[in-house]
């Protein structure tokens, strides 16, 4: 199969735009392409697609696929790139059309940014199904043409790092455990000689005195695990790394303050900041990213049980400070409470989380964008500008003394684990909670409760775990290392 994009015209009646893939091909057949477009009804719309079979002998079926306006670029009321993402959008949709006529490979046109098709094709064409056994054909996707192939390649790479936190997110709890995700983790990050990989055992998080990750654990039959992740890629392996921290609950029942039971099966998925930042660290690995970055996750279940957490329990920091853990299911925020303690040991550039930590989260912004609260200006910018060239956008919320006050005043505790307005701001009192554990003058927290599944909002992703924003980890951290590259 063969996907071709077309642009449209900038007046309503003009012909259609061909990218030069597609010149060159209509070129191939003596003109037919345009012809069939021009007798075939209106222009093609953006993200609309046609069908056309028998064109050439190599390419029994070709979609052609509307890319739009030909000059989109940075759109500043969306925060993103257009062209872009509208190159993502029109591929994925080409490549699931081909995957319908059951064809086992395509060439895609590049459309000017070898590097978004890419994208496009492989998070399109991505679907979990492991566990069934009447599966979807595989198809293989690959450039058309050879122009843009380093692009290509580096744009698969990306892809394939989104795919792979879509993957742990979507397993079953049964299926990826603490010890079976940091399995996978390790497995894959195997062939890199610059990369040494811990895991954690429970008698190691008690040495380290982490009483309010281990408090979470202890309700749970299934162990908890901390997995340490170092990869050396930068030109001296002393230089200050980059630490990303992941939530890495595998399955939230909510504990004793148990969650109701629509829906309960998505928290699968609460491991999604865990997923994210590993999976960032694997794709860094495979661009050989010239800087150092330091990946924990803290892993285990939160279950009720007759050792788990009660409400109005008292457990103790990696710091020393005392929390009230008021509400079971405020979990998220004492085992990243002990992982960004733990992050202060590395002299880090820079200590970026990524959790799936609120439901409030959900509320404020929805699946648009990733909260982001940091206490950096310089962190932000970065953060802010490769989210705009990947699409996979970010939005800045406050980290406000107002909310600060809301946890710090606690009747039994340094810190209550919810804020004594309840509901009220409660992403932002999650992030005032977790900063009291900061003292690092970089730092950011990603709260990806919002994002964290697809319905059909993000056009080339399909309906489920979306594994965002992992690419937009790897665009930041790849222009911190341009960065200190310069």
């Amino acid at each position: 199969g063969l996907v071709l994009g077309i642009y449209s015209s900038e007046k309503d009646e003009g012909a259609a735009q061909f990218t030069s893939a597609g010149d060159a091909f209509d070129r191939l057949v003596s003109g037919k392409l345009r012809e069939l477009l021009a007798v075939c009804g209106p222009p093609l719309k953006k993200g609309k697609t046609r069908i056309f079979h028998g064109l050439h002998q190599d390419f029994p079926s070709v979609v052609v696929v509307g890319l739009g306006k030909k000059n989109a670029g940075v759109n500043d009321q969306e925060n993103w790139n257009e062209g872009k993402e509208n190159i993502r959008a029109a591929v994925a949709v080409g490549c699931k059309q081909i995957q319908d006529l059951e064809i086992p490979c395509v060439e895609v046109d590049p459309c000017g940014d070898a590097h978004a098709a890419a994208e496009g094709a492989i998070l399109g064409l991505h679907e979990y199904n492991e566990l069934k056994q009447k599966k979807k054909p595989v198809v293989t996707p690959q450039l058309h043409g050879s122009a843009e192939s380093e692009a290509w390649q580096k744009g698969v790479t990306y892809a394939e790092g989104q795919n792979l936190a879509r993957y742990l997110m979507e397993a079953p709890a049964n299926y990826i455990t603490p010890i079976k995700f940091a399995e996978h983790i390790e497995q894959k990050l195997r062939s890199f000689s610059n990369v040494k990989v811990h895991i954690r055992p429970e008698s190691w998080i008690a040495t380290q005195q982490m009483g309010a990750f281990l408090s979470v654990a202890k309700g749970s039959a299934e162990p908890p695990i901390f997995l340490e992740i170092h990869y050396l890629g930068g030109a001296n392996t002393n230089d200050s790394p980059l630490v990303f921290v992941g939530k890495g609950v595998t399955f939230d029942s909510g504990g004793i303050s148990l969650k109701p039971s629509s829906g309960m099966d998505a928290m699968r998925a609460d491991m999604g900041g865990a997923a994210t930042v590993c999976s960032a660290i694997v794709t860094a690995a495979a661009l050989n990213l010239p800087l150092n970055i330091i990946g924990l996750a803290p892993l285990c279940e939160n279950m009720p049980s007759g050792k788990a957490n009660k409400p109005g329990d008292v457990v103790r920091a990696k710091n020393g400070k005392t929390i009230q853990v008021d509400n079971t299911d405020a979990e998220g925020r004492l085992l990243l409470a002990d992982a960004l303690c733990y992050a202060h040991n590395f002299n880090a550039r820079a200590i970026v989380n990524a959790a799936t930590l609120t439901g409030a989260m959900d509320v404020a912004l929805g699946s648009a964008a990733t909260g982001v609260f940091t206490n950096s200006s310089w962190l932000w910018t970065h953060l802010y500008e490769a989210s705009i060239l990947t699409g996979d956008r970010v939005w800045r919320m406050p980290l406000f003394e107002h909310y600060t006050k809301q946890v710090t005043d606690c009747p039994l505790a340094d810190l209550s684990n919810i804020g004594k307005y309840s509901r009220a701001g409660g992403a932002c009192t999650a992030a005032a909670f977790l900063k009291e554990f900061v003292t690092a003058s970089h730092w950011a927290h990603l709260d990806i409760a919002g994002v964290m599944s697809n319905k059909d909002e993000v056009a080339y992703l399909r309906k489920g775990m979306a594994g965002r924003p992992t690419r937009t980890l790897v665009e930041f951290a790849a222009r911190l290392s341009q960065d200190s590259h310069n």
